[in-house]
């Protein structure tokens, strides 16, 4: 486990009469700039919280609603032999599907080919992103422990089925504390259509302390932070008194938090307010694209309606990262039957718009990461919940399948152009190296300078971790 030194209630004492809103695991940070204490660990200065870190900063890309691996990186011969058969996949067992009785063999209804150096398949709806195949390492045999969406996003974000555990990003956020005062740590831009499944659950900081929570962002409004700043007509809210104000508000919430010092929400609700009044002069700025060049935004893709909006996001996440936001989450796809990677009806119709609105801002993002320099601390991360059926669902759909799935990585300590595991021929089943969500997450952790076994909290009499009791580093993709 993470111990900072002395007793809780010891540190609980000094929070309340000295950092006021910071939290007692996130004030790792700023003891360690401060040196008040010499053996506190010092994430923000050593690159890493266990071992030296490759990795500061994390951009992850999240694709809602369970992405087709063999119709974008899986290429199986088989599904084009086969197409059109009854299912069998020669293993004498039934059958079944999720939502759906299974159908014939579903061959997939675009193109792969064979990409750069390394000659990773890659579909033809994904032409941008097929010229950065070398600097990304695939795992190509993911497999989750349920074909159901909820759950399914839950696992991959918190590393539990049920909800009320902490994210990801939460838990980079306790562990390795913030890079900047002034801005978020933990930054989620959703689909300007909508929240994904489970919601405001996927950005949970769960038992960890509040402030740990991701910020969302909706980057759709003319002010990306709702109530940032005051509202012209307030004309009786002057610098003065807002200064006196807060300075108020300020010296009853630390004497609350004297009396209640078990209470997380509080700390967090302190601490968001000192943020908020620091974002009051950063967010803007950091919010700003219209200050990127006309030619950076084209790259992006903001010029078409297609790509616009993800495009817009991707651009903000790197402007965060650049200005050390820590963990930046960027989601494609709402809830729901539709508008997201969630193709029951057809795979034609539903997922080639998907791989539109994502493919050229997520190589653009990748070629403005690397040629400002940022790989070279940064890393890209591509996930969805789980993946599709071999056969077909009605006429060209495919149902959920927790069997198989592909996830990637690109940036710093990756090893491109390499890939980790395989599916059976079908593109059903993970049979060889088969990875999972907690495989995923122990090799990101050990990237950011982390050990998954040793990052922990005790909650309600058990060490709960992001991994839970499992996990390895796949060292195979690592540089």
């Amino acid at each position: 486990m993470i111990n900072l030194p002395y007793s809780l209630p010891m540190r609980r004492d000094f929070l309340a009469t000295v950092a006021g809103g910071f939290g007692s695991v996130a004030l790792t940070d700023l003891l360690g700039r401060s040196r008040l204490f010499a053996d506190a660990p010092q994430p923000g200065f050593n690159g890493g919280l266990h071992h030296p870190a490759k990795v500061r900063r994390v951009i992850q890309l999240f694709m809602n609603g369970g992405a087709s691996q063999m119709d974008l990186f899986d290429y199986k011969p088989e599904l084009f032999r086969r197409a059109g058969e009854k299912f069998d996949p020669g293993t004498n067992e039934r059958v079944e599907a999720a939502t759906s009785a299974p159908g014939n063999v579903l061959k997939p209804p675009f193109e792969l080919h064979q990409r750069g150096q390394c000659g990773r398949w890659i579909s033809d709806l994904l032409p941008h992103l097929a010229g950065h195949v070398d600097d990304m390492a695939f795992f190509m045999a993911m497999t989750s422990k349920t074909n159901v969406h909820g759950p399914g996003s839950y696992l991959m974000n918190t590393g539990f089925l049920l909800p009320g555990f902490p994210c990801f990003g939460a838990w980079v956020s306790y562990g390795l504390g913030s890079l900047t005062d002034n801005l978020p740590t933990f930054v989620v831009l959703p689909d300007a259509r909508g929240l994904p499944y489970n919601q405001k659950g996927n950005f949970s900081a769960g038992f960890l302390p509040v402030t740990h929570q991701g910020t969302i962002i909706n980057t759709t409004l003319p002010e990306p932070i709702a109530d940032l700043r005051a509202p012209a007509s307030a004309t009786f809210i002057t610098p003065e008194a807002d200064r006196d104000g807060l300075a108020l508000l300020q010296r009853l919430n630390r004497a609350h938090l004297a009396a209640n010092d078990q209470d997380s929400r509080l700390e967090a609700r302190i601490r968001s307010y000192e943020l908020a009044a620091r974002m009051q002069l950063s967010a803007p700025e950091a919010f700003d694209i219209g200050s990127e060049s006309e030619a950076t935004q084209k790259q992006y893709g903001l010029d078409q309606t297609p790509t616009a909006d993800f495009g817009k996001r991707c651009l903000i996440a790197r402007r965060l990262i650049e200005r050390d936001v820590r963990f930046v989450q960027v989601w494609s796809g709402a809830g729901g039957p539709s508008n997201n990677w969630d193709n029951h009806n057809s795979i034609v119709k539903e997922l080639a718009p998907m791989c539109l609105s994502t493919d050229q801002p997520i190589a653009a993002l990748l070629a403005d990461l690397k040629q400002r320099g940022l790989l070279e601390d940064t890393v890209v991360l591509w996930n969805t919940e789980f993946g599709r059926m071999p056969f077909s669902q009605g006429s060209e759909g495919r149902d959920h399948n927790g069997g198989s799935f592909v996830g990637w990585m690109a940036g710093a300590g990756v090893k491109g152009g390499t890939s980790y595991g395989e599916s059976d021929p079908w593109a059903w089943r993970a049979v060889h190296d088969v990875t999972t969500n907690y495989d995923f997450h122990a090799t990101v952790l050990h990237l950011l300078g982390i050990d998954h076994e040793r990052l922990s909290v005790r909650h309600n009499g058990a060490n709960r971790r992001l991994t839970d009791v499992h996990g390895h580093v796949v060292r195979e993709l690592l540089s």
